[in-house]
């Protein structure tokens, strides 16, 4: 078990299934909480949602991403699922590209790897709200994208004690789907309480820029694509396991190289892969 977050192998549904969750989840998840420009079709305009937070990744080309919001973490070892990358504060893994975006890029560096770790812990901690990112994910066998978040009590309080929530994740063998996982004491690693959506042209995710959010509430937390909602979790579904989540977490962003989950890189993957960040955005939390 590794200090910071555990993977394994997971079990996903066929496409079929995949197909069908995109299908019925706007029937059954609430309503995504509206950005600020979006009006009612019947007239009048929405209730805006108040934003607590930002990072729009404004700055020169080339720079660091603001040390007000994100700490780097570095180091190699595997992550706790055999991942071959080393995590730097180089700025060539990670850049501000003067055009309002944050670029976490993975290399090839002889026979390994480098990648960036950012995270907002200690810095800016949410809790509920909605939470989003507006990401064009990098692609290719053995690439390992996330939006995620922990517990701001990690380390303290141990993983999975401590609760993950997985907003975005994707593995390059599956370009046209996207996953989002709980774990928490009794379901973490490959009994995470998982679903996924797939892009509803079946194309891949990495051809464009995608928002990708929950919207947490005490005791439920939904997720949505482009404000499509596919999956809600509650208190119901851990099993009679606690419910760890309503609780400050902090966020992370990260491009991963390898791994139990996602396979190594083969000769169809294509160096470097980057990860482009619009922007963070945090709505009607409690920071």
């Amino acid at each position: 078990m590794r200090s910071s977050r555990i993977r394994t192998i997971r079990t996903t549904l066929t496409t079929t299934a995949a197909l069908a969750l995109v299908l019925l989840a706007p029937l059954a998840a609430p309503a995504a909480v509206p950005s600020p420009d979006v009006e009612a079709t019947g007239g009048g305009e929405v209730e805006a949602a108040a934003l607590s937070w930002s990072d729009e990744f404004d700055g020169p080309a080339g720079s660091a991403p603001s040390s007000a919001n994100w700490n780097f973490e570095t180091g190699g070892g595997g992550w706790g699922n055999n991942e071959l990358q080393t995590y730097t504060d180089s700025r060539e893994n990670s850049a501000l590209d003067g055009n309002g975006n944050l670029v976490i890029t993975a290399r090839q560096d002889g026979s390994g790897y480098t990648s960036a770790r950012l995270t907002t812990k200690g810095k800016v901690q949410p809790k509920f709200g909605r939470l989003e990112a507006r990401i064009q994910i990098p692609r290719g066998q053995g690439i390992w994208p996330a939006f995620w978040m922990l517990g701001a009590q990690f380390p303290n309080t141990p993983w999975p004690d401590s609760g993950e929530i997985d907003i975005m994740e994707n593995v390059g063998y599956e370009p046209h789907i996207v996953h989002g996982t709980l774990h928490g004491p009794g379901y973490s690693g490959g009994n995470g309480i998982t679903g996924q959506y797939m892009h509803p042209q079946g194309w891949s995710f990495a051809d464009t820029f995608h928002t990708f959010a929950v919207d947490w509430q005490p005791g439920s937390i939904t997720w949505s694509v482009d404000g499509v909602a596919y999956q809600t979790f509650t208190t119901a579904d851990t099993g009679g396991n606690p419910w760890v989540f309503d609780q400050p977490f902090f966020f992370i962003l990260n491009v991963a190289v390898g791994g139990n989950w996602p396979g190594n890189p083969d000769g169809t993957t294509q160096f470097p892969q980057s990860m482009v960040v619009d922007y963070v955005r945090v709505y009607d939390s409690q920071l």
